[in-house]
């Protein structure tokens, strides 16, 4: 079912936070989107989402990467499908990308069309994205993430509340302060799942040193503990002393680093991101050499809704027995965006038949967030 571009367009947008979300590595002072519209010549519409956290002023940069620079390569092009102008995107500015040294920025910019243009697909074969992407059931685990170590036990008795059933925390902070939250989280969540984030913030020598101290708390997996740049021996040597699953993908953008992930035993659970890099066209078939490998896919995600709902209709067409990540954290821009994924119950979600992410947002209740 071939189709032709008529227009894309990315729109900015940040929203203050009264409470900044911590990280080993900084703080977020405010939360941003960049939200992708794609229409074909017959009107109808996708819509997609770009990664752009970091660096504090990276979201009016990626969104100008897809309006000035990566738009114009599609309009008026007709395609065969999302996998056709995902190469053609990425084939046509990889030079350009090693010129200005921003192979990470054009990666998302082309990740956020890839969506829309995956949403707008799914759309035209009258399917919800899920099913399109091979899924049996529209019904998923989700867990609680961004649990700031300040205030750790409240928020994780509010997502509780709301229908979590699985948390993870925030470590790699103050040695006391992790071992009390997580002794606090675990009381709250009981026999359910937990699991904790430390962003990279530990060399190998800390990680051997804090690790076992966190033996007692059952956690489904330590996720980041090391630099994902870091040798793979150093990873292979905190696996074999760790006695707990290890998890990273986020910041895995090759499908090199990911093949030698999957071929080694080292990582027991797997999170690529697909606003960060691949998107779908990649991502899909990537989570099936996940499972295959025998790992736990689980879709990384921190940012606004429809980059969320993707991620959710991904784990959907998956399958497998992993969990979606659903940041806690005040957002508008992701709550009133996700659909479905909004509704918590038991720890799962629903997504619904609805064709394509089964959304059609509306922004002009955010129009004082704008930016660009």
């Amino acid at each position: 079912m071939a189709f032709s571009i008529r227009t894309i367009q990315a729109f900015c947008y940040r929203y203050p936070l009264s409470t900044p979300v911590v990280t080993s590595f900084g703080r977020m002072l405010n939360r941003p989107a960049v939200f992708v519209r794609a229409e074909d010549q017959d009107g109808v519409v996708g819509w997609g989402e770009v990664w752009s956290n970091f660096p504090s002023t990276g979201a009016e940069h990626r969104a100008r990467l897809v309006n000035e620079v990566l738009a114009p390569a599609l309009i008026g092009r007709e395609l065969d499908g999302p996998a056709q102008a995902f190469e053609t995107l990425t084939q046509g500015t990889s030079v350009l990308a090693l010129q200005c040294g921003e192979p990470g920025p054009f990666a998302q910019a082309i990740a956020g069309i890839d969506l829309a243009l995956w949403d707008l697909h799914a759309r035209r074969h009258r399917q919800p994205l899920w099913r399109l992407l091979g899924g049996r059931s529209g019904k998923i685990k989700v867990y609680a993430s961004g649990i700031n170590p300040g205030g750790a036990r409240q928020t994780a008795e509010a997502a509780m509340r709301r229908g979590h059933r699985a948390l993870k925390l925030k470590i790699g902070f103050d040695m006391a302060t992790d071992l009390a939250n997580l002794a606090a989280l675990r009381t709250v969540v009981g026999d359910g799942m937990l699991a904790a984030d430390v962003n990279q913030g530990w060399s190998i020598d800390q990680a051997l040193e804090i690790v076992p101290r966190l033996g007692e708390f059952g956690l489904r997996w330590l996720e980041e503990p090391l630099r994902a740049d870091r040798p793979r021996q150093e990873w292979r040597r905190l696996r074999t002393s760790a006695g707990m699953p290890l998890a990273a993908g986020e910041n895995i953008a090759s499908r090199e680093g990911f093949e030698q992930v999957l071929a080694e035993d080292v990582l027991d659970v797997v999170q690529p991101d697909i606003a960060k890099w691949g998107g779908l066209t990649i991502c899909r078939g990537l989570a099936d050499d996940i499972l295959k490998a025998g790992k736990t896919f689980c879709p990384h995600y921190l940012g606004g809704g429809i980059g969320l709902l993707a991620s959710a209709h991904l784990l959907a067409g998956a399958g497998g027995d992993g969990w979606l990540e659903l940041d806690v954290n005040d957002n508008p821009l992701r709550d009133q965006f996700c659909g479905p994924v909004f509704d918590v119950s038991e720890g799962l979600v629903a997504l619904n038949e609805e064709p394509g992410l089964g959304i059609a947002p509306d922004f002009s209740s955010i129009e004082r967030y704008r930016t660009l």
